[in-house]
């Protein structure tokens, strides 16, 4: 996660190699080296992310279907996209492609199916023209043809290029690995699948063409659309599994956050809430009966603050605030443990992650279901003994407000606000 939030320069040959038992653990979270990427997309040109060439793109499918076909081990060689699959499955279910849904308008599928080329190696092909792009890498295909130009690669973050200044490349039908490039001798050809692009990008909405990298990690940051918006989200006991574009933007800001749980007979343990993992991510939890905050810095470093008393046995709030330093991004900040209104912990979190915590790791109320972000718990210790009621994250001004508890008015209200 350091190089998808733009901190690549940390990942020195020192820092790499002092680390180098830990890859392939759960230890680690590491990519492919870049030299296996490209000798496992071998025989195309380049990798996952560059969606201009077939190394990037192109994968062989299986298709079984005993009662549906007599043919075995054969190869069909009609060109098709993964949004062929939902087209074939509902032709040989012999269903109708769903124009509404639970009452909402459904955009018209896009692929074709594969059905025809099951019984008949020679069937003519149906999927002609198909456009890819990732990161302002992008290609065309048609009619067995490829234009093809690569804008960036991923293991380099640096500003990429002009778009006017990417090179395009223009490859026959024949030439399935790409290996020879006919754009000079074909420079009219060339200029129409360049057209061509041109026009599917304007019909399947990729344009305009956005090329940031590490931005786009933070949906925020990069100004693209958000699922949940404004400076508040209310979240309740037993939900989970809660992806990262799911939940406010806390990164780079002051927030707070806060829970009611129920504390057991016999003393509480266990996460409250948790976002991200052992690579990045935050947690509110309970140890030894004391609840406590613990903000993961890209499995670096972790800063924890801890209360200073076990909870009796009873209903409580339990709030985190998070006094951002500012200043630019992935700055730090202090944070202040309170416990049913008051101060019962503080510490410094000296740098946070201004990106995204994790591209798998999620949030989830009463647990951690992926790596634990804390290392404060054993495998058995993860889950809440007692009952989170509910979570707050808050945004807003009133974050560092002298209150530091929730009414149940104000409860009520910031649920009404969400119905």
């Amino acid at each position: 996660m350091i190089v998808l939030n733009g901190a690549s320069q940390l990942e020195t040959v020192d820092f790499m190699t002092a680390r180098i038992d830990d890859f392939g653990t759960p230890r680690a979270y590491n990519h492919y080296a870049v030299g296996w990427a490209h000798a496992m997309d071998t025989p195309y040109q380049w990798t996952k992310q560059i969606a201009s060439h077939w190394g990037g793109t192109r994968n062989g499918t299986i298709v079984h279907w005993p009662n549906g076909f007599e043919a075995k081990g054969e190869i069909r060689f009609q060109f098709h996209h993964v949004i062929d699959v939902a087209a074939t499955v509902l032709d040989v279910a012999g269903l109708p492609e769903p124009s509404f849904v639970h009452g909402i308008q459904q955009m018209p599928l896009h692929g074709v199916s594969m059905r025809p080329t099951f019984r008949d190696a020679a069937a003519p092909e149906r999927h002609e023209t198909q456009y890819f792009e990732i990161f302002c890498n992008r290609g065309i295909y048609h009619k067995g043809w490829t234009a093809v130009t690569r804008h960036s690669v991923p293991w380099t973050l640096a500003a990429a290029p002009l778009l006017t200044d990417d090179v395009w490349e223009l490859y026959a039908p024949g030439d399935w690995t790409q290996a020879h490039d006919l754009a000079a001798e074909q420079p009219e050809r060339l200029a129409k699948l360049q057209q061509l692009f041109l026009i599917e990008a304007a019909k399947y909405n990729v344009l305009p063409l956005d090329d940031r990298r590490a931005e786009r990690m933070n949906p925020e940051l990069a100004g693209r659309p958000q699922l949940v918006r404004g400076n508040r989200q209310l979240l309740f006991g037993g939900m989970g599994r809660l992806s990262e574009n799911s939940i406010v933007v806390m990164k780079n800001k002051s927030h707070a956050i806060t829970a009611e749980i129920d504390v057991p007979d016999g003393g509480a343990r266990g996460v409250i809430v948790a976002q991200g993992g052992a690579f990045g991510g935050w947690t509110i939890y309970v140890k030894d009966g004391k609840p406590a905050y613990c903000y993961n810095l890209f499995g670096l470093q972790r800063f924890k603050v801890h209360g200073d008393a076990a909870m009796p046995p009873g209903e409580h709030q339990v709030r985190m605030e998070f006094a951002y330093d500012g200043g630019g991004l992935g700055k730090g900040g202090m944070a202040s443990l309170y416990l049913d209104g008051d101060k019962v912990g503080e510490g410094r979190v000296d740098a946070t992650v201004p990106m995204a915590f994790s591209a798998d790791e999620t949030l989830d109320i009463g647990s951690d279901s992926g790596t634990p972000v804390t290392d404060d718990l054993g495998s058995a210790e993860v889950t809440f003994n007692g009952r989170v009621h509910w979570v707050e994250i808050d945004l807003g001004e009133d974050a560092d407000d002298a209150d530091h508890l929730i009414s149940p008015d104000e409860l009520l209200r910031v649920a009404m606000a969400r119905q």
